[in-house]
């Protein structure tokens, strides 16, 4: 299948640095979206960067120093198909200017290789060739038996080391071509393959106390309007905070491994479905009960 590609004329300085614009939809998510506009603005400025403010009351998205567009109230129960007809849409537009455009949810952060590229820009120079990339994605996770509380202000890389590899997590995040986002933005129509040279973190589960108040959070949200009803917003604090501790265990740190992906095998991730291609596996909570625990890279530490 042959994605279409929207094209336009590159001065020789474009060519070799791409214009990169980063989206993400947020609601209430004061402690997550100053680091999410820290990390992307570092990346590719702040002035690229898109917050979709889904009806916030907690101020988190004043101030920002990016865009943020405040968008009327979504259907409840329709809230997924929407969001992924909106990114697309909208990224579909920003192609017209852009090279590349980035869709992440607030809580992921994308990390080419630091002994390989120095950043995004640089990773997606020597991608001109790629219409969808998908990272590599690790879930960060809060091993309490060797990680004490996070300091504020301070790199998480580093003061949590563990992480487990989810292959459904590795979605089709970054492109260049006008393609669709689906399932929650697992899928698109167009093919891709899992680039073992990009990382993304995910902080879902990187913290106990911080798990417990976004799983409160995202609860009410179910119960508000019934958005997400069939999946682990549905879920309450409690129940998601021993899952954490099921994930970890009682594992000696010193024993665990350094990931590397040589030793994963990407090539199985995408699938097709239709006239379309999707990340493939078991859920996020059924994979992180079952897959191996694995020790941040140490080149990773302090890049987040």
């Amino acid at each position: 299948m042959r994605a279409l590609r929207i094209r336009r004329s590159a001065t020789p300085a474009e060519a070799t640095t791409p214009t990169v614009a980063v989206l993400t939809m947020a609601r209430d998510e004061a402690e997550m979206l100053p680091r999410w506009v820290r990390h992307y603005g570092d990346q590719v400025g702040v002035q690229n960067l898109i917050v979709l403010d889904d009806n916030s009351v907690d101020g988190s998205t004043d101030g920002l120093g990016c865009t943020v567009h405040r968008l009327p109230k979504l259907p409840g129960r329709g809230f997924e198909l929407a969001r992924m007809d909106l990114m697309s849409g909208l990224a579909q537009g920003l192609l017209a200017c852009y090279d590349f455009v980035v869709f992440v949810d607030v809580d992921e952060f994308l990390i080419p290789d630091p002994d390989l590229y120095a950043g995004l820009p640089e990773f997606l120079a020597a991608r001109a060739d790629r219409d969808v990339i998908a990272p590599m994605t690790l879930n960060l996770v809060h091993h309490v038996h060797a990680e004490g509380d996070l300091v504020p202000d301070q790199p998480v890389l580093g003061q949590r080391r563990f992480a487990k590899f989810i292959p459904i997590m590795c979605k089709p995040s970054v492109k260049r071509v006008p393609a669709a986002w689906l399932w929650a933005s697992h899928g698109i129509r167009a093919p891709f393959e899992v680039d073992p040279e990009l990382f993304m973190v995910h902080l879902k589960f990187y913290d106990r106390e911080a798990l417990r108040r976004v799983a409160t959070h995202r609860r009410r949200m179910v119960d508000a309007d019934g958005r997400a009803a069939k999946s682990n917003w549905s879920r309450d604090a409690e129940e998601m905070v021993a899952m954490l501790d099921e994930f970890v265990g009682t594992t000696d740190p010193a024993a665990v491994p350094e990931f590397d992906p040589r030793q994963v095998d990407l090539s199985t991730i995408v699938q097709p479905k239709g006239d379309a291609f999707r990340a493939v596996g078991q859920g996020q909570v059924q994979a992180m009960a079952k897959v191996p625990l694995w020790r941040v890279p140490d080149r990773l530490l302090g890049r987040l």
